[in-house]
């Protein structure tokens, strides 16, 4: 198309006079009239109260939390006791609460999640100790429970990935859920050094308390030297996608198979960050060379679109191992990535 100073005065008229929040286009209207205010302006994003994706907080009462009209509630669980590895995820919530200019706007899915759904930060879990272990797991549990009798999905960052199998046995209780699981391991191993409860253990333990459906799991990027831990993965019928397998198969296909895999049932959506090759993102407990990209993830995640998101979390950031925050900003991406599935979700469309 050739360019003339009549194209140039059409752009002049159109665009000169505008302010920051005024757009022509009708989708960009939608977003701009949700984030800008009156005068054209909006919160920068290093100011204000430090919350999960800049969400509002909400700040309740934990014995008799009052959640409104909430539709997703992000919750910060700081307790990493489970680990085997470097200790140092309980700094997770904190740091990805740091994390400044995360959305508002996800340009391939489409949304403004933190505006299009009734989402806050709801703050971190109580713990009744720091130092118990299996105590801690309770008090996730107990939580949760409240979570979700008020109808509220929960978004979680953590803290080890231990956490998860106390979320999954209080929104599983009714009927088993799917899961998606981005990991560099399986997460399926068995009882050492006189317990079943560690980060290497969750789901193992979610499959054997009836709140996991093996059949509708999918593991995605699964590499490194304790591959002979994760046998009951395999026997028990989760579908393991290697990480190595993701270049081979390509993104569309892993795409298909876990949509295959998960169906249209509830579906839990858990991250840890060392699915991501460390290169990435080495602020973590167990890293393992020879992982997914962060492309190939937000890939990975696009292509979830629609499927019926009941939960997420994003686990394992340890941020002192990384003085860039590359780290943190990758999880923080991730759980605005969770967040914007959820508009998609039947579950709220």
């Amino acid at each position: 198309m050739a360019w003339d100073k009549d194209k140039l005065a059409a752009l002049r008229d159109k665009y000169t006079e505008g302010q920051g929040g005024d757009f022509v286009d009708p989708a960009f209207r939608k977003v701009a009239d949700q984030i800008f205010d009156a005068s054209g302006t909006r919160m920068a994003p290093y100011a204000g109260v430090s919350t999960f994706l800049d969400a509002p907080l909400r700040e309740l009462d934990p014995e008799n939390p009052d959640f409104g009209d909430l539709q997703v509630g992000l919750i910060g669980v700081p307790m990493d006791l489970g680990v085997t590895n470097r200790p140092g995820a309980r700094f997770g919530p904190r740091a990805l609460r740091g994390i400044e200019r995360i959305g508002p706007y996800n340009h391939v899915l489409t949304c403004a999640p933190t505006y299009d759904l009734r989402v806050a930060d709801l703050g971190d879990v109580p713990f009744n100790s720091r130092y118990r272990l299996e105590g801690s797991l309770d008090d996730i549990e107990r939580y949760y429970e409240k979570v979700f009798a008020a109808g509220v999905v929960p978004l979680s960052v953590g803290g080890d990935h231990s956490i998860t199998h106390p979320i999954m046995k209080a929104i599983g209780r009714e009927e088993p859920v799917g899961m998606v699981h981005i990991d560099a391991h399986c997460d399926t191993g068995g009882s050492f050094d006189h317990t079943k409860f560690h980060h290497g253990g969750p789901f193992r333990n979610a499959v054997l308390d009836g709140v996991l459906d093996p059949t509708r799991t999918v593991q995605i990027g699964i590499r490194g030297s304790a591959e002979y831990l994760w046998e009951f993965s395999f026997d028990s019928g989760m579908t393991v996608i290697h990480a190595e397998e993701v270049p081979k198969l390509g993104i569309a296909a892993v795409i298909e198979k876990a949509l295959a895999v998960v169906g249209d049932g509830p579906t839990y959506i858990s991250f840890d960050v060392d699915g991501i090759d460390p290169a990435f993102a080495p602020g973590t407990g167990t890293p393992e060379v020879g992982g997914l990209t962060t492309r190939e993830v937000l890939a990975i995640l696009h292509g979830l679109k629609g499927i019926n998101v009941i939960g997420g979390d994003v686990v394992e950031v340890a941020p002192q191992y990384d003085t860039t925050t590359n780290t943190a900003q990758v999880g923080a991406q991730v759980l605005f990535e969770i967040l914007s599935l959820m508009v998609y979700s039947p579950r709220f469309s």
